[in-house]
């Protein structure tokens, strides 16, 4: 029997992310793209779900008393266990459509940097979801093969994937990896770092949602050549009087505002450089380094590690769904990428 689901099931790989969730279906490639947001409706203590993804990630930072949003994912491992749980349901409902006889084996990417407790919550979230097996793989290496990487060669290959919650900086060689770190930096971090700028500079509150929005429009990490660059209106809360007010905002502020996190981007680039064996760092010298992951779409932050390292760097071309097409092809080519993925723990 336990050849028949096989049979009828579509595999799928997750890339279980902290801003948003991809779903990839073997043989179908990326069929989801939705927010990792839960939203409840509290009554009597008791929660129900009211939106998840799309839906949910309009109500954050908008909600009355009785509804709560939540975004079950904080640095890359599960912060709220029942809602990653429920959202991962939603998200394998959505794209598996008959239910009824099959059950998929699922492939999730955890960071390198999780722990086994951590690494043992994502696997039961995804089996209480109706998984049959659920197999966990490292976020560099999917990532690296998602960018099409020879990361089965014996050669050196960086990878620098920058997510919501964290980035991992990876040298890879012979599909496993050679060093790894994660630093809790990430999309969300630059966020947070607009905010407090705004706070700080120019007595204006805004939410998560409007700093997002500066950060993909006109977001970068040098000062722009004018000493200003592009300019956009921004709308909060005016500290100082209470009301509501406009203002703008422009690329030297927004550079001024980064300046930390893309720092510290860059500081991890450098230990992972400096802790790499030297005929890999050879390499590495050779090939350059791979940015992947949304935060790899900020502006001109290929340009300042270039300044800091002097190695060559390039954006991969997908770099958003980079970890899920990695976790995917994992998922076609399992034999060969068999000790990568880690079935049990």
């Amino acid at each position: 029997m336990s050849l028949l689901p096989g049979l009828f099931s579509s595999d799928m790989a997750i890339d279980l992310g902290t801003a948003n969730t991809l779903v990839y279906i073997r043989g179908k490639g990326i069929v989801l793209n939705e927010p990792s947001v839960v939203a409840y409706h509290v009554k009597d203590g008791k929660k129900q779900v009211l939106a998840v993804g799309e839906d949910a990630k309009l109500m954050l930072g908008r909600t009355p008393g009785t509804i709560e949003a939540i975004r079950p994912m904080r640095d890359g491992v599960i912060a709220d266990f029942d809602s990653a749980e429920e959202m991962i349901k939603h998200f394998i409902r959505k794209v598996h459509k008959r239910t009824t006889f099959s059950k998929p084996k699922i492939i999730v990417c955890v960071p390198h940097g999780a722990t086994p407790v951590e690494k043992r919550a994502i696997r039961q979230s995804v089996l209480s979801a109706g998984a049959r097996r659920a197999g966990l793989i490292a976020e560099p290496i999917a990532a690296a093969i998602g960018a099409g990487m020879p990361i089965t060669d014996p050669t050196g290959n960086m990878v620098v994937d920058i997510g919501g919650g964290t980035t991992e900086v990876a040298v890879l060689s012979l599909g496993d990896i050679v060093y790894a770190r994660s630093v809790r930096v990430g999309g969300d971090r630059m966020d947070e770092a607009i905010i407090n700028y705004l706070r700080r500079n120019q007595n204006l509150l805004v939410g998560e949602s409007t700093a997002e929005r500066i950060k993909t429009s006109i977001g970068t990490a040098r000062m722009p050549d004018d000493g200003r660059g592009a300019s956009m209106q921004i709308r909060g809360r005016d500290l100082l009087n209470g009301v509501p007010k406009e203002t703008e905002i422009n690329q030297a502020q927004v550079a001024e505002a980064l300046a930390e996190p893309v720092q510290q981007i860059c500081d991890a680039v450098m230990q992972a450089l400096e802790a790499t064996p030297p005929d890999l760092a050879a390499d590495i010298v050779d090939r350059g380094v791979m940015l992947t992951g949304g935060g790899a779409l900020l502006g001109d932050l290929d340009l300042s590690l270039r300044e800091q390292t002097g190695l060559s760097i390039s954006v991969a071309n997908e770099s958003l769904n980079c970890v899920a097409l990695g976790t995917g092809k994992a998922l076609e080519y399992e034999k060969q990428l068999r000790h990568v993925i880690d079935y049990d723990s």
